[in-house]
């Protein structure tokens, strides 16, 4: 808003991201004073990670003028390699999210070991109208989890920063569908796929994408 308002009107996010890093500034938290002999609480890379630990998380999309629903756009981010795989499709129930997880597992070059999804209902049963309980392991996601031995890992309940690397995607995915106009269900998934591999390439600097829409 700052480089908008009194720099350049026209400057996009992933050009001052860049102009920050020459700069040594990779991350604005740097800049902030510390105290002397102050130690940094031990921090795990998730570069330290294999391959196989992925991110999953599903976002409402606009409805167009040619469709009778909305629709929703269900994403994958792997921790160690960043690669992506993302799927839109009809609704957010259960059946839909274990089917995108299949093809996500048919799709990956790794083999998944842990998937890490938020608490609602298309991924858990964990919370139901008594409240909070533990998993049954009934559940569709669970099942395919269970059938292919992955183990399914719940964020803390109102906690999103614990799956922030898939929040921030979907920040993004927000930014396009705030700052672009479409016309059909076409344009709609023709501009995000554009957007997923334009960003994932620059920002994440991974090069081996995955994108099926």
């Amino acid at each position: 808003m700052v480089t908008h308002e009194f720099i350049h009107p026209a400057r996009s996010r992933s050009s001052l991201d860049r102009c920050l890093r020459r700069h040594g500034v990779a991350n604005l938290k740097t800049l902030l004073p510390q105290e002397e002999g102050a130690q940094k609480p031990p921090h795990k890379s998730f570069k330290d990670y294999a391959p196989g630990f992925v991110h999953v998380d599903v976002k409402y999309l606009p409805q167009m003028p040619d469709e009778d629903q909305r629709t929703y756009l269900f994403a994958a981010i792997d921790r160690a390699t960043r690669w992506v795989y993302v799927e839109i499709l009809k609704d957010k129930s259960a059946t839909s999210a274990s089917g995108f997880f299949k093809r996500l597992i048919d799709h990956a070059p790794f083999t998944i070991s842990k998937v890490l999804t938020d608490n609602g209902k298309e991924f858990t049963d964990r919370f139901c109208a008594t409240g909070e309980r533990s998993p049954t392991g009934a559940h569709a996601f669970d099942q395919v989890c269970a059938d292919h031995r992955i183990q399914h890992r719940l964020t803390k309940p109102r906690s999103p920063q614990t799956n922030g690397m898939i929040e921030r995607f979907n920040g993004r995915i927000a930014d396009v569908l705030r700052t672009h106009r479409f016309d059909s269900s076409a344009s709609l998934q023709a501009t995000l796929k554009r957007f997923v591999g334009s960003v994932i390439t620059l920002l994440l600097n991974y090069k081996s994408l995955d994108i099926i829409t």
